[in-house]
């Protein structure tokens, strides 16, 4: 039995935990504000709101329902659009969406909405760009974003008007959001405590973690699947740094990252590499471990983290092994890992303050997009000779690529224009892209070695 409360509702139900949300909300509970759209959380017009209790507060993140299991969903407050209404009155979200001319056909609308609403019930900085990247997840198709834009920036007006008060206090207070908000934490207390008694710690059979790639894979599999435990508690998440090590929890997202400040510290432009990656909604709920798993030859995060030289912990839920990411990929979606394993946990060296690290991504759209090819590197230096070189590549093999003959290459020389030439050329010893739809061979080539330049570039070494 899954149990949450949905809007002022409290849920209790049976239905296979890997329905997702959207079915749910739709089919189950007739609640038809949440649109369907793309199915593959790329276009927002499904974003519902999803709380739970973090440090003793609520925390509420934007998620696209399309993709979010109701199994994941337990022991939450899960809001869609009708969550938000007032019986007699537009909300000031709602309200200035309509002053801004921000709605045509409205198919799209609630989406909006939700993201405005999620991004009310932040702590982070009330200014109009901050609020338009609250809703870089959500596609218009008739309005224009101009007047969406402009929406956005009148919520953050009102935001402003908090100054420090408790968020949850002042969006009530000011009827942004309705009062039930401030009764949802004691309730979700309370659910939680039972969830407890009941608990059977024996119904573990489907792993599943924020599934951003896997519904959309495998839409009708996991559906119908039995998931039992889900990557979704305290055991499994979390970022510590223990001496020059970070240990990342398996379910640690994306957006976990980015507001971690182990992470913002160790990489100062982390901020910049994330709004490279999806969009708000999926950066919250897709996870590192699931970047890895799901083996995508262009996965950004698996690029990055392999030119850390993350290691993994597996565990099969009575034994425990060590695996270098490096190690992981054997061939296209084949993994060293047994059915029965799970990461546990990664770990990593943090970079020192004699090396560097650098990630860059090239596809067809800026953002909201996966890479033709991306690529990471990590140099530990001693003045201008490298020490120590790392280089991975996305999009230029079968798997997610760490390129060792050109990192060796770079070892005990120092950095010049020629060394770099000539490092490209061992590159191209050793990869093998193919001609896709995001690009020919030959342009996926010369892009990797277009970003090798950049690495340096950017990082004043040349």
């Amino acid at each position: 039995m899954i149990q949450f409360i949905l809007n002022e509702k409290t849920i209790a139900t049976n239905l296979p935990p890997g329905m997702v949300m959207l079915d749910f909300i739709r089919y189950h509970q007739h609640l038809t504000g949440t649109k369907i759209g793309c199915r593959e959380g790329d276009c927002g017009a499904c974003t519902i709101l999803v709380g739970e209790i973090a440090n003793g507060e609520m925390h509420y993140q934007s998620m696209t329902s399309c993709l979010m299991p109701i199994g994941n969903a337990a022991g939450k407050h899960i809001v869609s659009i009708e969550g938000i209404n007032f019986a007699d009155e537009l909300n000031p979200i709602q309200q200035a969406m309509a002053d801004e001319g921000a709605t045509q056909c409205g198919f799209c609308t609630p989406g909006f909405v939700m993201s405005l609403a999620g991004y009310c019930l932040s702590s982070t900085e009330p200014n109009q760009q901050i609020a338009i990247e609250a809703i870089d997840g959500n596609i218009c198709r008739c309005t224009g974003y101009k007047p969406i834009e402009r929406a956005a920036g009148k919520v953050a007006t009102i935001l402003k008007e908090r100054e420090g008060e408790e968020v949850t206090a002042f969006v009530t207070r000011k009827k942004i959001l309705p009062g039930y908000f401030n009764s949802i934490k004691d309730k979700l207390v309370l659910m939680r405590e039972e969830a407890i008694r009941t608990q059977d710690p024996e119904l573990r059979t489907f792993l599943v973690g924020g599934g951003t790639d896997l519904y959309v894979q495998q839409h009708a599999a996991i559906t119908n699947a039995d998931i039992r435990f889900v990557f979704d508690h305290p055991e499994l998440n979390g970022i510590r740094n223990e001496g020059k090590k970070c240990f990342l929890g398996s379910s640690v997202t994306v957006s976990d990252l980015k507001a971690s400040p182990i992470i913002n510290e160790a990489f100062p432009d982390f901020q910049e590499v994330a709004k490279l990656i999806s969009s708000t909604p999926i950066r919250n709920m897709a996870t590192i471990a699931g970047n890895f798993i799901n083996a995508s030859p262009i996965g950004d995060f698996t690029i990055f983290f392999l030119a850390l030289d993350a290691q993994l912990i597996l565990s099969d839920g009575n034994t425990t092994r060590e695996l270098p990411l490096r190690k992981l990929y054997k061939g296209y979606k084949l993994l060293d890992k047994k059915p029965e394993e799970h990461i546990e946990q990664i770990w990593f060296e943090l970079p020192e303050k004699n090396s560097y690290f650098h990630f860059e991504k090239v596809s067809k759209r800026t953002h909201l997009d996966i890479a033709s090819v991306n690529s990471a590197i990590h140099l530990k230096m001693n003045g201008d000779s490298v020490i120590e070189a790392s280089l991975s590549a996305g999009g230029v093999g079968p798997v997610p690529m760490f390129l060792q003959k050109t990192s060796a290459f770079f070892t005990g020389k120092k950095i010049n224009d020629q060394l770099i030439g000539e490092a490209i050329e061992v590159m191209k010893t050793e990869i093998s892209p193919i001609s896709d739809a995001r690009g020919s061979k030959e342009y996926k080539t010369l892009l990797l070695g277009q970003l090798i330049k950049v690495h340096f570039i950017e990082r004043r070494l040349l």
